[in-house]
């Protein structure tokens, strides 16, 4: 007997041989067959991408990080290049024509991404793998049945391979002089022994594997001895493979940071000005430079400033914009208790924004999601060094939740000023609803429902926290003002970004034009500037996204006057999935043409 999940692996590979024995003759083949054949290849290489799209095949695996599975990636890709330009698209329709010069466009960036293959940081504070492992086991790998079970023990016994390779990349990284900065070891390190807190690594409450695997199988229809069988099975995971991995890693963080200095930026890294005007390309699909991204942003930051001046009179609060940003700050009015249940009360009130929002989405969308949502807390593990909010997509089955993290480690990083705008930008209209309309689109092929642009994705987020001002909502100046904040954080955000990585600026000098500017905690700034360090270039997605849709939106609206839908509008910026920024002015400029 065949298990289902050996079944799904033969119809994968055998429709991989169908399209490489097909893909000259596209009178058999679809032009989305073919697209959907070459992201399926690449999805076979990764265990770990099929679980998060719901697709239980390789159930007991992590991804192989050396670099012999990455040269595999590499041959894979070129492969598929040569092969692309073979497809016919002499009837091709635009939308298949768009998603073949997508593709094609993505190869080439992959391929040439792959000089920069040691250009990261893979243990860091935001992204490390060490943290990434776990919440992984959590949130994405579902137990339904026993076979689930142990798989989910196999991936924890089988860490030991993931972390073996993990320390051999830090040293390959090492002998380059590509090194996390000094001030991330501690907060590594911290990470690593909250995850080795608890039975069975030593006495107290369970710890966190522990306690989500036994969650996972309580509601399994299974004998009391079956769970039992497995929760040995688990244990013996984590104390003879899991726990010994994560203390070698630990050895070897702490004596790597012995070699470890206080230069921030990537340009310390080998040709690191080259590397980081890749990244600024690829991020913001753009032609901007450092020295452009940076003045857009000071240009920024003092327009937004302006119109923060204008709410503070308009609550009569005499004295400075930084006087206002103190008061902000240290009033309790605007924050919740630091307690259970101040958090649950976030929580509730982050939901309550996402459910009335959704109640009006008909007058600004034609077409909205199905994908379900929820507000949930940053897990404890990993609370104290992950950012401030994040979301994490839904399965395309149905089987799990959207799902907009909040961090509420300190309930003073997360404002009642700033919720309302934050809850727009994680849930709906903001990641949720672009990101679950991307992957019910019908009719293109995967890699458009799955794949996606950071500066697309991160701009419309952005934008998503302005547009129901024009439904009437902000109705609380100081909800407005968090609005204007978070844009202007965005807008920070470039002026930071690149100081540090292309201007020499010091981690000191970063967070001090932060705490000069916005009205966040001091914590926090330091938290974000933190961020950005060791991801370059991410953080300049979010506001030069955000302007060119609203660039669009103008020519749009002047182009068209009575005759502009805003609904129309939307619905041709998210009908096409996650796009570079000139394929959205191009498809924005056609609408225009076509009204």
């Amino acid at each position: 007997m065949i298990s289902s999940k050996k079944i799904l692996t033969i119809i994968i590979l055998c429709g991989l041989l169908s399209a490489c024995e097909k893909i000259t003759d596209n009178s058999h083949t679809s032009i989305n067959e073919v697209l959907n054949n070459f992201f399926m290849e690449s999805l076979r290489l990764s265990p770990e991408s099929m679980t998060y799209l719901g697709i239980k095949d390789r159930y007991d695996e992590w991804d192989d990080i050396s670099d012999e599975a990455k040269d595999q990636m590499l041959e894979l890709r070129k492969k598929q290049l040569k092969q692309i330009s073979s497809i016919d698209l002499t009837t091709a329709s635009e939308s298949e024509k768009l998603s073949v010069a997508m593709f094609q466009s993505q190869l080439e960036q992959q391929i040439a991404a792959d000089k920069w293959r040691y250009h990261n940081y893979p243990v860091n504070q935001m992204r490390g793998k060490h943290s990434q492992i776990v919440s992984f086991l959590i949130n994405q790998h579902s137990i339904t049945d026993i076979a689930d079970a142990n798989d989910y023990v196999a991936r924890v016994r089988n860490v030991t391979f993931v972390i073996e390779e993990l320390i051999n990349q830090l040293k390959i990284r090492a002998e380059q002089g590509i090194i996390i900065p000094k001030f991330v070891f501690p907060l590594v390190v911290a990470s690593i022994d909250n995850v080795l807190a608890g039975q069975p690594f030593n006495e107290g409450t369970d710890s966190t594997i522990l306690n989500d695997f036994k969650n996972k199988i309580s509601t399994l229809k299974i004998s009391s001895q079956e769970k039992q069988d497995l929760i040995i099975d688990i244990n013996t995971a984590l104390t003879s493979n899991f726990g010994p991995s994560y203390e070698n890693l630990r050895d070897y963080l702490i004596q790597l940071e012995k070699i470890s200095d206080d230069q921030h930026g990537v340009w310390k890294f080998p040709d690191g000005r080259q590397f980081y005007d890749f990244l600024l390309e690829r991020t913001t699909t753009t032609k901007l430079n450092s020295d452009q991204i940076h003045e857009l942003g000071i240009s920024e930051v003092s327009r937004i400033q302006n119109e923060m001046i204008e709410i503070m009179r308009k609550v009569n609060f005499d004295g400075s914009l930084k006087d206002f940003f103190v008061y902000l700050q240290n009033d309790e009015k605007f924050y919740y208790e630091n307690t259970p249940q101040g958090k649950q009360a976030y929580i509730d009130k982050a939901t309550q924004y996402i459910n009335h929002m959704e109640e009006h989405l008909d007058k600004l969308f034609y077409v909205t999601p199905k994908a379900e949502m929820i507000v949930k807390a940053v897990e404890p593990f990993r609370e104290a060094s992950a950012g401030q909010a994040f979301y994490q997509r839904p399965a395309p089955d149905g089987s799990r939740p959207g799902v907009y993290f909040a961090n509420l480690y300190d309930m003073k990083n997360m404002s009642k000023f700033n919720m309302q705008a934050l809850a727009y930008h994680e849930g709906i209209p903001g990641h949720h609803m672009q990101i679950s309309i991307a992957q019910e689109l019908e009719n293109i092929p995967k890699f458009r429902l799955y794949g996606g642009f950071t500066v697309f994705n991160e701009g419309w987020a952005l934008y998503s926290e302005a547009i129901p001002k024009e439904l009437g909502f902000y109705t609380d100046p100081f909800s407005d003002f968090g609005r204007l904040a978070g844009e202007l954080y965005r807008a920070c955000r470039l002026v930071v970004d690149t100081g540090i990585h292309a201007k020499k600026w010091s981690r000191e000098r970063a967070i001090e034009y932060m705490n000069n500017n916005v009205p966040h905690s001091k914590n926090y700034n330091v938290r974000q500037i933190e961020r950005y360090i060791v991801m370059p270039s991410q953080a300049t997605a979010y506001k030069i996204g955000m302007i060119k849709i609203q660039e669009l939106r103008e020519l749009a609206e002047n182009s068209l006057g009575d005759r502009f839908d805003i609904r129309g509008f939307h619905d041709v910026v998210l009908k096409n999935g996650s796009v570079t920024m000139p394929i959205l002015e191009s498809n924005v400029k056609k609408w225009i043409k076509n009204q």
